[in-house]
């Protein structure tokens, strides 16, 4: 794929919310998987976290909306804050929370016989958001992921008729429609060709003004190419992942402070 560099434009002033976690360690069982990790991740930008499969990224993503919790068996300590509010306090509403915070996950996930519009607006009747003028608020989720003017004409078409990279842009707007405070995205291009990972990837860059975004990637290039800032994860043999490094990327990719993310990032392991 020939390599394209995307604006990085981020506000002067953002109405946005980051986040922020402060020593989150999660075990399942038995089994400790994360040690201690703080990280903050800037409102209006776009945090990647890289490293090797098995050090903790996926787990500390969905730590982040309060996914880690439905998995039988899995612990956590520590906190993660929005907007100064620890988002695991007994006030907090897990459903809240995960409005507040919405995920893409690496597969596309529309509802597959559901029209492209009523996918669209899906995610509203499961919180029990109502709005007035549906049409508009269609279009704009639609326009924010980039996929509009593909599907302008095809709106009470069924969403699994789409090809792989418009689905994952259908669930990108699908979690806009609900305001999100924060998107995560779970390597989100994984499993998508060429092309459509750019769409995405374009997607990202148009809309990490808007939301806040915290996205996993096994690719390097991805990162350098979407996100503000990076954190290394990294686990030793039978120990727990957790950050090696974080910062810019252009400081993480340029000037790495520890030699273990220089060969990381320059492929010498992973």
């Amino acid at each position: 794929m020939t390599e394209t560099a995307y604006p990085k434009t981020q506000p002067l002033e953002s109405p946005l919310y980051g986040l922020e976690a402060r020593r989150v360690s999660a075990w399942f069982g038995k089994h400790k998987v994360l040690e201690r990790v703080t990280l903050d991740m800037p409102p209006g930008s776009v945090t990647a976290l890289i490293g090797p499969s098995g050090c903790g990224k996926s787990t500390f993503l969905r730590i982040l909306n309060r996914m880690h919790e439905m998995i039988p068996g899995a612990q956590l300590s520590g906190e993660v804050l929005l907007a100064g509010q620890d988002i695991y306090h007994a006030s907090q509403r897990p459903q809240h929370v995960r409005s507040r915070i919405g995920m893409v996950f690496q597969k596309p996930n529309p509802f597959p016989t559901m029209s492209i519009y009523d996918n669209v607006l899906s995610g509203l009747r499961l919180a029990g958001i109502k709005v007035r003028d549906k049409d508009s608020l269609v279009e704009s989720c639609l326009r924010r992921a980039g996929l509009w003017d593909e599907v302008r004409s095809r709106l009470s078409t069924p969403g699994g008729a789409l090809s792989g990279g418009q689905q994952q842009r259908l669930c990108i707007a699908r979690s806009l429609a609900v305001s999100p405070d924060v998107l995560l995205m779970d390597e989100p291009c994984s499993a998508l060709d060429p092309t459509s990972t750019r769409r995405v990837e374009e997607t990202i860059a148009e809309i990490s003004s808007q939301v806040t975004i915290v996205i996993v990637t096994h690719n390097m290039q991805q990162a350098q190419r979407v996100s503000h800032y990076c954190a290394f994860f990294l686990a030793g043999a039978g120990e727990p992942g957790g950050i090696v490094e974080s910062g810019t990327t252009e400081q993480l990719f340029g000037d790495p402070h520890d030699p273990r993310t220089a060969d990381y990032v320059h492929g010498r392991f992973g």
